[in-house]
């Protein structure tokens, strides 16, 4: 007896080093932190299977420009999600890269500057490029001369769409601006005449925050002018919203942080002392707030490390075309983040067969999903996998127009 008992407790001993459970997972048996009450109520506030339109849409119209967050806005998605960046003079942009090369004709209007950083720029620099020319001649088969002349927007720009606003523009597609109390020029926003009502929050991510100290900060002061944060939510600015339409952004949770960044995610927690709900970004790499391996035992270090810091949801990115990015959603690390508590908004979904298999439907076993939300390309097409297989409150929505009949409704022509 004695014996058997020191197998016993050796074959368990291995198995919790391994990570490997005994009922055949990954990382069943691995310690991992739950999350406080505190984070329990901000997740209470999220709606579930929600839509992510990453930089508005990759697919139908040039990334994070008035065309993409608009068509994204009257598609229906629940959230414009988009990169932070921070302009020479100080405005959070939104922008993916960190330089202008491939979303913008930067080498034609600054040529000897081409390679620079987007820090490199003031605001009024960048206002002088195209944002969408770009678009046409990479993806010619969905062009559109209405993408012409679209420039890079400010953070404030993607709220004001989301509240159903449009940027006011000249008859040759440039901002018309007005003057704040001391003379300076601001962007003039009007209703827009193709707003549908669909109120959509934001999902700003900090990007590169190392390019950009005290960035956290600057995102807390600036949603707090716009009305978008307040320490006390009772206190927040009211978006009108319509029965049957998004409505998320007259709601607390208007607004997820997300970051690939350890030191980022620490500092959004300090910089928010109402806590918002968080997602803390996986990728598999070499720089310092990368996963190393996929060893159980390091993934649920950046669970726990996560949850320490705020994190209610964790972002893996997913396997599959176009993008093929590592596979960092395997069903034992799911499982793990479930376990934890803590909800999965992965990226990014351009197929269906993908969104089938992410959420169990391929397998037959949906009640296994490994996603809550999906950063999506294509959230025409998500909101129609959705209302087909999963969510109640999804098929209770309009089904969303035809894409191109939305981007002709509001004005970019082909």
């Amino acid at each position: 007896m004695e014996i058997n008992r020191l197998l016993m407790m050796l074959l368990l001993t291995t198995v919790i080093e391994s990570g490997t459970g005994m009922s055949g997972g990954r990382g069943d048996v691995l310690p991992l932190e739950r999350l406080p009450q505190e984070a329990v109520d901000v997740l209470n506030d999220l709606p579930e299977n929600i839509v992510i339109a990453h930089r508005g849409t990759t697919f139908w119209a040039p990334e994070e420009t008035e065309a993409a967050m608009r068509w994204a806005r009257n598609t229906g998605a629940d959230y414009l999600e988009l990169d932070l960046q921070r302009t020479k003079d100080g405005v959070l942009i939104a922008l993916h890269d960190v330089d202008l090369r491939r979303t913008t004709n930067v080498g034609e209007v600054f040529p000897e500057r081409a390679d620079s950083p987007v820090s490199a720029f003031t605001l009024e620099e960048l206002r002088k490029l195209d944002a969408g020319k770009w678009f046409n001649t990479a993806y010619p088969e969905r062009a559109r001369a209405g993408f012409v002349g679209l420039d890079v927007l400010t953070l404030e720009d993607v709220v004001r769409i989301a509240e159903g606003c449009r940027i006011v523009r000249d008859e040759d597609g440039k901002r018309i601006y007005g003057k704040d109390g001391e003379g300076r020029p601001v962007t003039r926003y009007e209703p827009d005449p193709q707003d549908n009502g669909n109120r959509p929050g934001i999902y700003p991510e900090t990007k590169e925050p190392q390019l950009f100290p005290g960035m956290e900060m600057d995102l807390r002061r600036e949603l707090e002018r716009l009305g978008w944060y307040h320490p006390d939510v009772v206190r927040l600015k009211t978006v009108p919203v319509k029965e049957g339409r998004v409505g998320v952004a007259n709601t607390p949770a208007r607004v997820i942080l997300q970051t690939f960044s350890d030191e980022s995610l620490a500092k959004l927690r300090q910089a928010f002392p109402r806590l918002l709900p968080a997602c803390f970004l996986l990728w598999l790499g070499n720089e310092a707030s990368d996963l190393k391996s996929r060893s159980p035992e390091e993934y649920a270090a950046k669970i726990n490390y996560g949850i320490r810091q705020g994190a209610v949801i964790m972002g893996p990115s997913i396997g599959g075309a176009p993008n093929n990015y590592d596979d960092l959603l395997e069903p034992w690390q799911g499982a793990m983040i479930h376990r934890a508590g803590m909800r999965i908004h992965p990226y990014s979904f351009d197929t269906e067969e993908q969104m089938e298999e992410y959420t169990g439907i391929k397998a037959g076993q949906s009640e296994q999903s490994r996603t809550d939300g999906m950063f999506t390309n294509r959230a025409d097409e998500t909101i129609r996998f959705y209302r087909k297989h999963v969510s109640q409150s999804v098929q209770q929505r309009p089904e969303p127009p035809e894409a191109e009949k939305v981007l002709d409704a509001l004005g970019y022509k082909k």
